[in-house]
């Protein structure tokens, strides 16, 4: 009895180490992506494709929307906030909820058409978040990506990649909030702008990219692996 006691011991021992490493794993982080509007399909490289490439190996739990009255509700239970959409946030209500996820040190990941200057009504948006903003963009075509130094946002992402998008005319704004640039995307005439850049927050961890019209971008592996460590570093993993 003693001997049989013993293995059955061990046996539950042995179960309870190999379940060790599921237990030690982190949950998924909560990504709520807000699109909508046009000049893109929200639908199929945000709800689809951008959400299947964040929920790979479990790393995060997408929640997706196009309905701006129903981020308030969300956001209470979001630890990294995607705003990619091209449509405006008119209520107040929404506007604070997301300042306020921000002074909450969450995560903020501002994507292609989020780093515009959508918004004439709010300047704060593009001066406390953003850093700067964009008023155009080159014509849809071939471009060079450059990476500039070493950051977790741009880890295991090659030095230098070329894509066909839509190469935004960013430029950091010197009265906003200082930006870092990681990456800079370079036309033929050999003129860049920032193509992923974070955002100085004093509690907020911001991530700005560029990149992101169509299946040219969505489907390239230096995208998604940018779109995961961004909201990785978001979200501090």
């Amino acid at each position: 009895m003693h001997r049989k006691h013993f293995f059955r011991q061990l046996f539950v021992a042995v179960l309870l180490l190999a379940a060790l490493p599921l237990a030690a794993q982190k949950a998924p982080l909560r990504v709520l992506i807000v699109g909508g509007g046009g000049s893109h399909d929200f639908n199929r490289w945000y709800k689809v494709e951008d959400a299947a490439t964040l929920e790979r190996g479990g790393l995060a739990k997408v929640t997706y929307t196009d309905d701006p009255s129903a981020i308030t509700g969300l956001l209470p239970e979001t630890d990294v906030l995607l705003l990619s959409n091209n449509q405006p946030l008119k209520d107040p209500a929404i506007r604070t909820a997301i300042f306020a996820h921000a002074e909450a040190g969450k995560g903020l990941v501002l994507a292609h058409a989020a780093i515009w200057y959508n918004w004439k009504d709010w300047p704060e948006y593009n001066a406390r978040l953003v850093g700067g903003g964009s008023n155009s963009h080159e014509k849809y075509g071939p471009f060079t990506v450059t990476l500039k130094g070493k950051h977790p946002v741009t880890k295991k992402v090659p030095k230098s990649f070329t894509l066909d998008d839509e190469l935004y005319h960013f430029n950091a704004d010197p009265a906003a909030a200082k930006i870092t640039v990681l990456a800079q995307s370079t036309n033929e005439k050999g003129v860049s702008h920032p193509a992923v850049f974070v955002v100085e927050h004093p509690n907020a961890r911001i991530v700005g990219l560029a990149l992101g019209h169509d299946a040219k971008s969505h489907e390239l592996a230096a995208y998604q692996t940018l779109l995961r460590n961004a909201v990785k570093w978001a979200g501090r993993r």
